[in-house]
């Protein structure tokens, strides 16, 4: 009778605050319906024979490979399962066998599928503890692709909870619940244009967001006035987002637990202009499709969401306001879900937590 380990890792939409993990600043994304399920079958042997739904190739992964982001990032297997083996590499489940990956989640959306599957990975690769340390595990899996994640999405994808945002503090990675309001729905469109990290400006805006830092400190901790020691006007411009960004991730938690919908709808506005004229983040499709969706009836904000360059828009409405189908690029009315689910079942079916 062989096991069965499962888990699902639940995709990520951020209400605002982006591009400030990294920067120890403040976000408040929730954990959504959609995401990505995994299925290992631990066996008595030294490797892992990985297949996935969104890619017609498989792999095989040793659960001997060293922690070396060259040797992970040069191999010769497809590199969408690269992540995998960052995650065998750190993780070190105790067998090798046979991994299935399944999404319900668009690959380059910007919902976070990364996020979502490398918490899943960690579940049934056996990895232990709060959210906390599962986050950080992951955050390392992914710079170890490459990518110069902060640790935003991994951390939500492990700690949310249900009809909750998740304030993120992220000078210590203290977190907060914050309740979302019954009244409220939450849109999510595709622009359908899609990008991964490693290809797109991100770790540009990383490196300016370091470069700015070095002359005034952390930008998450930094206030307009420290903004004037910036002599470089394209440092000023990602530096002004993240410090203007922050104060805004501040004031819709506020108004979420207030109940104003209609302020925090504002302030995502304010947000999306940020990331369109200060960090450049955006793309012309992208405010296109913000602009139709707050001229919507009973649309109280949109913005970009995720690292930008493409992906997703998230839409703050009244609860019912829009109807997905009706748009022209696929959509999704998302709920606040839990983090990430893990069960292990004996082959004959049996399940147990």
């Amino acid at each position: 009778m062989s096991e069965v380990r499962t888990a699902t890792g639940p995709g990520r939409v951020n209400l605002i605050g982006d591009h400030t993990d990294y920067n120890q600043g403040l976000a408040l994304p929730l954990a959504i319906g959609l995401g990505v399920q995994v299925e290992f079958r631990p066996a008595d042997r030294d490797e892992i024979e990985v297949t996935s739904t969104a890619f017609p190739s498989g792999a095989v992964i040793a659960t001997t490979i060293a922690p070396d982001p060259d040797a992970i990032v040069a191999s010769p297997r497809p590199a969408w399962s690269r992540l995998v083996a960052a995650m065998v590499a750190l993780a070190r489940p105790d067998s090798g066998g046979t991994l299935h990956i399944g999404t319900t989640l668009p690959v380059g959306s910007g919902l976070s599928s990364s996020a979502a599957l490398a918490v899943a990975l960690a579940k049934v690769f056996g990895v232990e503890g709060p959210p906390v340390v599962v986050a950080r595990l992951c955050q390392e899996a992914e710079r170890l692709t490459g990518v110069p994640v902060g640790a935003m999405d991994p951390l939500v994808c492990a700690g949310a909870h249900r009809d909750h945002a998740l304030l993120i503090d992220f000078t210590t990675l203290a977190t907060e619940q914050v309740p979302v309001p019954a009244g409220a729905g939450i849109v999510v469109v595709d622009s359908g244009y899609r990008r991964t990290l490693s290809d797109s400006p991100y770790a540009l805006r990383v490196a300016e967001c370091e470069a700015a830092a070095a002359r005034i400190g952390p930008l998450g901790t930094a206030g307009p006035a420290d903004l004037a020691g910036l002599r470089d006007p394209l440092l000023r411009r990602r530096a002004r987002h993240v410090v203007t960004e922050c104060r805004r991730v501040r004031e819709v938690a506020a108004a979420l637990g207030a109940g104003d919908l209609v302020a925090a709808g504002a302030l995502m506005g304010e947000s999306h202009a940020s990331l369109a004229e200060d960090f450049e983040s955006t793309l012309p499709a992208v405010d296109d499709l913000v602009a139709d969706l707050v001229g919507r009836p009973g649309v109280y904000g949109a913005r970009m969401t995720g690292a930008g360059f493409g992906g997703c828009v998230v839409a703050l409405t009244a609860r019912g306001a829009v109807d997905p189908h009706g748009l022209a690029t696929p959509a999704w009315t998302v709920m606040a879900v839990d983090g990430t689910v893990a069960a292990r079942r004996d082959g004959d079916g049996a399940r147990t937590q």
